[in-house]
């Protein structure tokens, strides 16, 4: 437990940043697994949409500086390559 009341409001700042921190890394990681289980469902128009979705919330985390802007772009580079994998193998039936 804190000993000095600036130690307790470090805690309390800190529990608020955590809490806001999750509910942006949640949210992107769900943008993500929605786009991945569209593409494993062969479903390439909706994949697309879902992409833009899941680089617009990446985009937004590193606004909020939860995730680097490096890593972000290459999270968004290896989606869009799994999706023109995608594309591509369909057009090649």
């Amino acid at each position: 437990m804190p000993n000095t009341k600036q130690a307790l409001k470090r805690m309390r700042v800190t529990a608020k940043r955590t809490a806001r921190n999750r509910h942006i890394k949640n949210t992107f990681k769900t943008a993500v697994r929605r786009f991945s289980d569209t593409l494993a469902q062969d479903d390439l128009a909706t994949a697309g949409d879902r992409l833009l979705t899941a680089k617009k919330t990446i985009d937004k985390a590193v606004s909020k500086g939860v995730l680097h802007k490096n890593a972000a772009a290459r999270k968004k580079s290896r989606l869009a390559k799994r999706l023109n994998k995608a594309v591509s193998a369909a057009a090649a039936k």
